[in-house]
């Protein structure tokens, strides 16, 4: 209530009416004999006969509510320090499947197994909320809206966003993505978890985009996020972030994929486990050095495609920037690893733990991210440049983006744009974390 809502006037009218396979091979008059199973070949509409279609659209504009359901734990030491974690439910009654309600199943699942511990007395560190969004469909109206009336506060306190969005899309692999501070966890939780009736086989977790919620916590808030989940492959190995645009899962598609909710169990172990590290361990279980790595290999992947190499330097028009590219990321790397070593290792521990130490590490570690949001990414890329676009690529997204824009356009403003945020990004994750080792040394030279 009081927000400003921009009036309709300015809405596209060319409306898209999203249409089944079926029915466009029916309008199309696609011969049964040209189809090719897995390949996609281009349609090509009737030579002889003129085909009309009428599409009548009655639409009506109307306000609708849409509610979040959002409960919390309270820390006992660090109770200003928030791990979320996020599911949504069907609130319009307007989505067909039911894909919401495996996140459902798994957090209410998650939060009777905490309050048992609770009744016995336990309380975690960190405090931990459970949200679960309405909206999601939409665009993720709910957890946008609930995240920007409250964007001060989360950008201080919010220390990890766990996703459970459509944990059971599928039954063949599990499909761990997290920010690379938190990859190293991700990995570890799995491996403790995995039995062979849930057949999770050495998944590699990687820092593709995630679906869903975590969008607005990850791109405008630059929090650590990881998610956990089942597909099958082949649905893996194509980009996720256009999520509204897929068909729902048909009812009884969740019971046909996990008919004894073994795989439900397996997320919500998973889930759990993660959630009560990061929310009950001392110092963060975050990886500064992960970050540095993913940088540089994402670097050196790049430059390391001779055609890529090529047009960057035809396009920059001085070879320098490029080692100098290449020079500031090794910087990072270098400040991290010191980090790491002199003020994690002490910090983790317990005998030679200092509150102030910790409270002050713990601060760095929870904005190592931050300072890889650009001003403004592509559309359908993520401002948090650590997040790939999808498997198969290794490199910054918002780099293959401007590269391709390049080539098209015969202009290198984009790239150079591009090149710039990059450098930025990097060379501003340095200073903090030398700014980090700075105020350590200063505030605790007398103190040993």
């Amino acid at each position: 209530d009081g927000s400003y809502r921009q009036n309709g006037l300015n809405l596209t009218t060319l409306l898209v009416q999203p249409i089944s396979a079926v029915l466009a091979k029916k309008l199309l008059s696609l011969p049964e004999d040209t189809v090719q199973k897995d390949r996609c070949i281009p349609f090509q509409m009737p030579t002889t006969d003129k085909i009309i279609i009428s599409l009548n659209i009655q639409s009506v504009t109307t306000y609708k509510t849409i509610s979040n359901v959002v409960g919390y734990l309270k820390g006992s030491i660090l109770p200003d320090r928030y791990v979320i974690i996020g599911s949504h439910h069907n609130g319009l009654n307007t989505y067909g499947g039911q894909e919401w309600a495996s996140s459902t199943a798994v957090i209410t699942a998650l939060i009777q197994a905490l309050m048992l511990k609770v009744k016995r007395g336990w309380r975690p560190d960190r405090t931990i909320v459970f949200c679960s969004w309405g909206g999601t469909p939409f665009g993720n109206i709910g957890s946008y809206e609930w995240a920007e009336d409250l964007r001060r506060v989360l950008q201080r306190n919010v220390v990890a966003y766990i996703s459970l969005h459509n944990p059971v899309r599928g039954n063949s692999t599990l499909h761990p993505l997290a920010s690379p501070s938190l990859q190293q966890l991700a990995t570890e939780s799995q491996s403790l978890n995995c039995v062979g009736k849930t057949r999770c086989p050495r998944s590699n977790v990687s820092s593709v985009q995630i679906q869903g919620d975590a969008d607005y916590f990850i791109n405008h808030l630059g929090v650590p996020a990881m998610q956990f989940s089942y597909e099958d492959i082949k649905a893996s190995e194509n980009s996720s972030f256009l999520s509204e645009a897929l068909f729902p899962v048909h009812t009884t598609k969740t019971e046909e994929m996990d008919p004894s909710f073994h795989l439900h169990e397996t997320i919500a172990k998973l889930t759990g486990q993660v959630a009560l590290q990061i929310a009950s361990e001392a110092v963060l279980p975050f990886n500064a050095l992960d970050i540095a790595l993913e940088v540089q290999n994402n670097l050196k992947v790049m430059f390391s495609e001779s055609l890529a190499t090529l047009l960057l330097l035809f396009f920059l028009g001085d070879e320098a920037d490029v080692p100098q590219l290449l020079a500031v990321a090794a910087r990072l790397r270098d400040t991290a690893e010191l980090f790491q070593s002199d003020e994690m290792r002490p910090a983790n521990d317990p005998k030679e733990r200092a509150p102030i130490r910790v409270r002050m590490l713990n601060d760095v570690l929870q904005g190592l991210e931050k300072s890889f949001l650009v001003h403004q990414a592509p559309p359908g890329l993520y401002r948090n440049i650590l997040y790939r676009l999808d498997e198969r690529t290794s490199q910054f997204s918002v780099l293959l983006e401007a590269r391709e824009h390049s080539k098209l356009h015969q202009s290198n403003e984009t790239l150079q744009a591009a090149l710039s945020e990059v450098l930025n990004s990097i060379n501003s994750a340095q200073v903090y974390f030398k700014a980090g080792l700075d105020v350590f040394e200063t505030t605790l030279a007398g103190k040993k």
